[in-house]
């Protein structure tokens, strides 16, 4: 019966996993440790972070079973792959008190905690193993280079690579992969290209993570044909090419605009026994809105469907934005109204994206129809779908409305940001309301925030004309370096392109 609940908690079953237990009690056997620890694992795996907890707090509370470091490994990896390593190390922490902690226990909180950037407190417990005889082995090292690399500190890195030598322990498969990533990851596409001959004339292996990485590096930075080159590479050298190595070639073509390149790609992996995945589908159906070829996108979209994938989050959000470029805001609205009547989970990107395509239209009746609608559809706003509203109003002189909208935004708790005070800004000078510019102007830069380089350069517009110079001079003037700030002073007219560009280099310095 354990075994049969191992099957559906991996095949994503937990319900029915528990159903099997319903049994145990039915036929007078006791479930054990690997029962439980099984359910646990399967709740983890489906994201039911708050039931695995509740679980393994009855477990303990009602002494279901005897606790092994098997069952707080479980509990301890789960946690830290849901990204809640705090818990984590409480867990650890009760752990350490009663049993004998293995190296994998402290590994599964150490590489969590590299993931989540917390590099320093990943080295603490590197020590705390240390002081309490636990030996780190290879996958400690691994993580704490890795961890230390995303960080770009280099030389911890080098230190900790010497110690690991100096204790004997080899740097495997994952400690090379994991250092080839980091770096591709920092642009150092080069230097890892000589971290993978090292790894070779050591003997060690790459596998196809490793040339993933590599690949990735290359198409970031846009050097397409060695990406080619190393993805064409791996069938000589009998290593598989996964889904993720089409995916990321895929995706580098279509960053660089070579939409026929992808396409290539993508019909090619049927014939070599790939199937393409939903990222497949959503990179894909990126580049071609991208390239303004909305109707092959609508057909990929289509063939998403009829091979048996369920579009997501990103798919939709690709597709409502990519139809809004491309001039096809009508279709966005009929996709949204089809999402509505199939009871789709609606997210309010999905408004936010439709509603920036009709503003951007010129119909802001319609967008403002749709943002009075959110709240019967159970979605609140976001900061986004603000912004989208404030920028339409301003567009079309409703400067009033606008600063309603600043005003509401702020009273359900949604704090503006930078691009909701440039927005305003910019519609008040443009709209001739130049103290109520002003008074936005200086409550953005109280909040910290900046203006964008389109503020500026409006600013510095309007300083060379004559009838509202001084409230923009004094805007300008709160942006100048004082050394900067006698030439200004020489009148109310400095206000030739000459010395308007001057003030501009000013600024940029």
């Amino acid at each position: 019966m354990t075994v049969s609940i191992n099957c559906y908690c991996l095949s994503n079953r937990v319900d029915y996993g528990f159903s099997i237990l319903g049994w145990f009690f039915k036929r007078g056997c006791v479930p054990n440790v690997f029962t439980f620890s099984t359910l646990l694992k399967g709740l983890f795996r489906e994201n039911r972070i708050n039931e695995a907890q509740g679980l393994f707090r009855k477990m303990v509370k009602e002494e279901l079973c005897e606790l092994s470091v098997v069952t707080y490994g479980t509990v301890i990896d789960g946690l830290c792959k849901a990204g809640n390593t705090p818990m984590a190390i409480e867990m650890l922490r009760v752990m350490e008190k009663g049993r004998s902690c293995k190296p994998n226990v402290y590994n599964m909180v150490i590489d969590s905690l590299c993931k989540d950037k917390m590099i320093d407190s990943a080295l603490k417990l590197f020590d705390e193993m240390s002081d309490k005889g636990i030996p780190p082995d290879v996958v400690t090292y691994s993580a704490l280079i890795c961890g230390l690399c995303n960080l770009s500190r280099w030389s911890e890195a080098k230190m900790l690579i010497k110690k690991m030598i100096d204790c004997k322990i080899r740097p495997n498969v994952w400690t090379f992969s994991a250092l080839i990533d980091a770096l591709c990851k920092e642009g150092l596409v080069d230097e890892a290209k000589d971290v993978l001959d090292i790894m070779k004339q050591q003997n060690v292996n790459p596998d196809v993570i490793t040339y993933n990485s590599l690949m990735d590096g290359y198409c970031l930075q846009g050097r397409m044909d060695e990406a080619r080159n190393v993805f064409d590479s791996l069938s000589g050298m009998n290593v598989a090419l996964s889904i993720r190595s089409y995916n990321i070639l895929i995706n580098g073509y279509c960053k660089k605009m070579k939409i026929d390149d992808a396409m290539r790609i993508f019909h090619e992996m049927p014939r070599k026994g790939v199937k393409p995945n939903v990222t497949t589908y959503n990179t894909i159906l990126k580049g071609l809105f991208r390239g303004g070829r909305f109707s092959d996108a609508l057909e990929i979209f289509d063939e998403l469907q009829a091979v048996g994938l369920k579009p997501d989050f990103y798919t939709y959000c690709n597709m409502l934005d990519g139809l809004c470029k491309n001039g096809q805001v009508e279709r966005a609205l009929l996709l949204l109204d089809a999402l509505e009547r199939k009871g789709e989970y609606l997210h309010i990107q999905y408004y936010s994206i439709v509603m920036d395509g009709l503003v951007k239209a010129k119909n802001l009746d319609a967008a403002r129809a749709i943002f009075k609608d959110l709240a019967s559809k159970g979605l609140e706003p976001n900061v986004v779908t603000y912004n989208t509203m404030i920028n339409g109003c301003c567009q079309n002189r409703l400067l009033e409305e606008a600063k309603d909208l600043l005003l509401k935004m702020e009273q359900t708790c949604l704090l503006p940001n930078e691009f909701t005070y440039n927005i305003i800004v910019k519609g008040n000078l443009k709209g001739g309301k130049y103290e109520d510019a002003e008074e936005l102007f200086e409550e953005m830069c109280a909040k910290g925030f900046s203006p964008e380089a389109s503020t500026l350069e409006l600013l510095v517009d309007l300083l060379g004309t004559t009838e509202h110079n001084p409230t923009i001079f004094k805007m300008i003037q709160k942006l100048v370096p004082n050394a900067s700030k006698q030439k200004l002073r020489a009148g109310e007219h400095v206000c030739q392109s000459s010395e308007n560009e001057e003030i501009i280099n000013e600024l940029c310095v």
